[in-house]
């Protein structure tokens, strides 16, 4: 027997879930499987393509597992698309010359941008919006434009807008129709997306079209629209819909739609059995393209089947076309008959123009909901869309107002029928998603919540609460819990704390390793005291015990704080003349500082006498607290920056040093979007735009690097700070203990989306609240390293041993490497002096 060979042609995210359909059957393991991919990378989420411009990298946005193709056995060639088809031979050739022989062959070639045929589409200036090759080139050309334009204003439109905004241009969509999204929107939920859009500093021409692009020298000088009016832009993006990509099909015989689309049958069968297609090149047996990545994950699952012998169901004949996206920040959502085509349907309106809000169910006569279109508020929409084709168990007008506008019942989760599609994207239902503990599970058993995440918030509200979430066995309470009592309590002792809100075997008691630091993290944030006085220096870990960071032969380093990295040669000679006569190991790091490594614990006052008699302070590399605050030298000294991003990270460094929170902080700011000062790694960065600063937040360097996403755009110094401001504060109020800001942001209910809501939008009421424990802070902060210098009691703790204060520790050895020193590791045990007892 031979193996049989599978040939897939085209690798998008479609593709790449029929090779998972494929390996979930085991047919991988019996066949051949070769795929032939036009494009020079391996599938990528073309769903979430704009996150490029907001600090995703191509390989943040691959769909492909780290090892899939080689566990599978699965031949993968890039940038070597088929170029032709020989259903008699059954070949496919590549662009390369290759030829491959099929058993079966399936064409996931999906779609291709419909560009008008207008004067000038193809000048220099003009772009697609389709890949990530088309992005890094808008990128690269907005570089030296100051205008873009649109064409189009639907999904992607929308999407297309917001990045070229975000590349810092005055940016214009012009669409045909008379309203934006006119596949999805009805024309108030338009209305509604409009004002929204318009205040953000968009300009939108609905109802004309494009004429004409101008040109001057082969490049992009303007345009002429339909309604005789005129608009001047640099660079012209096209998004005016998709077409689907059949050219392999019509040229080999196979039969396509009257409107193009390659027909298939009910199992995704061409009319050549032995070739499937599927996903957007595939025109279904119901007569429709699907353009949604839902109904080609579902005609991938079921071409597998077929391939496989395995029982398909009814097969594909149709898919749930809902949708909900976030387009330039504005929740929009469809689902079911949202237009009303159906006779004798009825709407139920709720409107707020002021706060741009539109939400319309359609329902029957009989109360049956039949679908509903949400702009600006589409947190509902988890629940609505698996109740279409239903009598809801509330009323239809209590399904729209918002809270305490007269809507006393709330809907959840639990109120869905057992068969409800939760996740359209992988068509799982409540039923399967109760039948797992967590989130992570979830996604591992039925992929849930791994395609669009607009599903994620209601598989949550699904899951079984955990049993105990307390900080510890001391306590009961989450870290975030133990804040508001402490804050709201005035609390200001640990022991205090423990003996009102610790667990009843707790009280009376010392505390453990976890929530002694923990909760002395917690006062520190609020009462900004001495964190060595009284009962506080027994809170604190290893490092903040003496201020410094221990090393591994048990030396100090010493970090002092150098805002923004901007030093004066007199400071510079200081730290010089410290290193030289203390023996110091030095090394400039990269957050713009110079530590100063192999001081031993009784040599920490001296130096420190040094440093901070030449201005230095205390740079908190011992403590969860703000490190650094990078930058570049911005638009003081470089030709591409667009602000002063040193002067705004030492205003920030300055703002926020000292501030104990429950894990270090990091940040940066890059004075324009070449991102030198690499603030998108940070957890609260700040990267120049011409029109002001985008605040990322949320990202992380380390062992799970993570990049920032955008929080705010375009924001004003005063906007800036107030935002970090809130930020700062509402992580270290909800953060668990030594949780980065990255896992708190994708812990967090709601993500980014409510994080915005709360910290820009103050939909909590929170944010003077929070302005004003900044400003405590901001006016109580004191150098921790002056406060001990100036206090005898306190410089008394600074000794190697307590009985023999002026005896060094003869364990801290070093030797020497490259003119300075490291430490001897030769030594297996820590000595003492005789009768001396260490620290």
């Amino acid at each position: 027997m031979t193996t049989p060979t599978i040939v897939l042609v085209g690798h998008g995210m479609v593709g790449q879930r029929f090779l998972e359909a494929l390996a979930d059957r085991g047919v991988t393991e019996r066949a051949r499987i070769v795929v032939l991919c036009e494009e020079p990378r391996p599938a990528y989420d073309r769903v979430q393509l704009t996150s490029y411009f907001s600090g995703k990298t191509p390989d943040d946005l691959s769909m492909v597992e780290a090892g899939f193709m080689e566990r599978h056995g699965i031949e993968l060639s890039v940038g070597d698309p088929a170029e032709a088809i020989d259903r008699e031979a059954r070949t496919v050739t590549a662009r390369s010359g290759r030829v491959v022989a099929y058993d079966t062959l399936v064409l996931a070639t999906g779609s291709y941008p419909f560009v008008p045929p207008v004067p000038g589409k193809d000048a220099q200036g003009c772009f697609v919006y389709r890949t990530i090759e088309d992005l890094l080139a808008i990128e690269e050309y907005a570089k030296t434009a100051t205008t873009g334009a649109v064409v189009g204003g639907g999904l992607l439109g929308l999407e297309a807008a917001g990045a070229l905004k975000g590349l810092g241009l005055d940016t214009h969509v012009v669409e045909f129709a008379p309203r934006l999204m006119p596949v999805q929107v009805d024309e108030g939920g338009g209305a509604a997306l409009l004002r929204t859009i318009e205040k953000m500093g968009l300009t939108v021409h609905t109802g004309t079209g494009t004429q004409e692009v101008v040109t001057a020298d082969g490049a992009v000088t303007g345009m002429r629209l339909s309604d005789g009016s005129e608009l001047a832009t640099d660079m012209v993006v096209f998004s005016a819909g998709v077409r689907p990509r059949d050219q392999l099909a019509r040229d080999c015989g196979l039969e396509v739609g009257e409107r193009g689309g390659i027909a298939v049958d009910e199992l995704c069968r061409t009319s050549d059995p032995a070739v499937f297609a599927i996903g957007e090149c595939a025109l279904a047996s119901d007569g429709r393209v699907y353009g949604l990545v839902a109904p080609g994950y579902e005609m991938a699952q079921t071409a597998a089947a077929a391939i496989a012998d395995e029982e398909a169901g009814d097969g594909f004949t149709g898919a749930d076309m809902s949708t909900k996206l976030k387009l330039l920040g504005v929740d929009v959502a469809s689902f079911g008959d949202a237009h009303g085509t159906a006779e004798g349907c009825l709407d139920v309106v709720y409107s707020d123009s002021r706060a741009g809000v539109y939400k319309k169910l359609v329902v029957s006569a009989d109360g049956v909901l039949l679908g509903g279109v949400l702009v600006g508020d589409a947190e509902q929409y988890g629940l609505l869309r698996p109740l279409t084709g239903t009598v809801p168990p509330v009323s239809p007008e209590q399904l729209v107002l918002p809270a305490g506008a007269g809507a006393p019942v709330a809907l959840g989760p639990s109120a869905l029928p057992d068969d409800a599609v939760i996740c359209s994207c992988h068509n799982v239902t409540k039923h399967e998603i109760g039948r797992c503990t967590s989130l992570p599970e979830v996604k591992r058993c039925t992929k849930a919540g791994t395609g669009c995440g607009s599903c994620v918030k209601v598989i949550e509200k699904l899951l079984p609460a955990p049993a105990d979430q307390g900080l510890c066995g001391c306590f009961s309470y989450t870290r975030s819990e133990l804040y508001e009592i402490a804050r709201t309590l005035r609390l200001t002792s640990f022991a205090a704390l423990l003996d009102s809100h610790g667990r009843e075997e707790a009280r009376g008691g010392e505390g453990c390793e976890v929530c002694k630091p923990t909760v002395g993290s917690i006062l520190a944030s609020l009462n900004n005291g001495y964190i060595l006085d009284g009962e506080q220096a027994s809170l604190q870990d290893t490092n903040d015990h003496f201020l410094a960071n221990l090393q591994r032969n048990g030396s100090y380093s010493v970090v002092p704080r150098i805002p923004g990295g901007e030093i004066t040669p007199d400071k510079l000679i200081v730290i010089g003349e410290v290193a030289r006569d203390f023996g110091l190991y030095t090394k400039i790091t990269g957050g713009q500082r110079i530590d100063l490594f192999g001081a031993r614990v009784d040599q920490l006052p001296s130096i420190w006498t040094r440093l901070v008699d030449a201005g230095f302070e205390s740079g908190h590399a011992y403590g969860k607290a703000l490190r650094t605050v990078k930058s570049c030298v911005g638009q003081t000294w470089c030709r591409y920056g667009v602000q002063d991003s040193v002067q705004m990270a030492i205003r920030l460094e300055l703002r926020y040093r000292g501030l104990r929170a429950p894990h270090k902080l990091k940040s940066a700011v890059s004075g324009c979007a070449r991102e030198c000062a690499e603030a998108q790694s940070k957890d609260f960065g700040i990267i120049a735009t011409a029109n002001g600063w985008n605040l990322y937040v949320g990202g992380n360097g380390g062992a799970t690097p993570r990049h920032a996403d955008l929080l705010a755009q375009d924001l004003s110094d005063a906007e800036l700070v107030r935002l970090i401001d809130r930020f700062l504060m509402f992580y270290i109020r909800t953060a668990d203990r030594l949780e980065r800001t990255s896992t708190w942001l994708e812990r967090l209910e709601g993500g980014l989306d409510h994080l915005r809501d709360v910290v820009v939008h103050d939909s909590l009421g929170l944010c003077d609240e929070l302005e004003a424990l900044m400003a405590a802070h901001v006016a109580d902060y004191r150098d921790e390293w002056a406060q001990t210098l100036d206090d005898p009691e306190r410089l008394r703790r600074f000794v190697s041993f307590v009985n023999a204060p002026g005896a060094p520790d003869p364990s801290v050895r070093f030797v020497p490497e490259r003119d300075q020193i490291k430490p001897d590791l030769t030594i297996l045990t820590i000595g003492t002096l005789e009768g001396a007892t260490s620290r």
